[in-house]
């Protein structure tokens, strides 16, 4: 049963607004369902959206920030638990040690860095929970069609692209989380 959902997602505050209104969207249905989240401890951009939505709905939010970050002023300040580390690599690996699923919203650099790492994580057989890109705007659709030209020209296994799943709402997003069968995912020799 999924209790713990990471969300990966933007920490820019200078984006359309149909971003912000489906991580608003996706951070309360989490919340109502009484799900916690984990990311990155942001205090703008759509992480800060998904967090506040969240814990308006009355769910938890823990958020991991390296102490960098914090002196920066970056951190939210209201979340129900912050876990403070000392580089980025043990902020993912807390985040990813702690959820039973992650979600990729839009974003940027690290967020794509992100959900590369836990997409290659689940090849790999590190992370055994479902993998979901909430493709919002058809934002993801490059990085998807890159997937699969991997694919067609044998970077990535055809087969590989079961470690994901693309969701177009956050409907589909908590669809697919209620929905989601833990199917061993069998690691034969994986292509980088």
């Amino acid at each position: 049963m999924i209790k713990t959902v990471c969300v990966y997602c933007s920490s820019s505050d200078k984006i359309n607004n149909v971003y912000a209104k489906d991580a608003e969207a996706l951070g309360a249905f989490l919340g109502q369902r009484g799900m916690k989240v984990i990311n990155g401890a942001g205090g703008i951009g759509l992480m800060r959206v998904v967090s506040d939505a969240v814990l308006s709905a009355g769910g938890a939010v823990t958020g991991i920030i390296p102490h960098f970050m914090v002196r920066n002023g970056w951190c939210h300040q209201h979340l129900t638990e912050v876990i403070r580390t000392e580089t980025m690599h043990e902020r993912k690996k807390i985040m990813a040690d702690l959820s039973d699923a992650a979600i990729a919203l839009p974003g940027g650099y690290g967020t794509f860095e992100e959900l590369l790492e836990i997409i290659t994580w689940r090849q790999l057989g590190l992370y055994n929970h479902p993998v979901i890109i909430l493709n919002t705007n058809h934002y993801y659709d490059p990085l998807l069609e890159m997937f699969r030209r991997a694919a067609g020209e044998n970077f990535l296994r055809k087969e590989d692209a079961r470690i994901w799943h693309v969701a177009h709402t956050p409907e589909e997003v908590m669809a697919i989380l209620d929905n989601y069968n833990p199917v061993a995912f069998v690691h034969t020799s994986a292509i980088s």
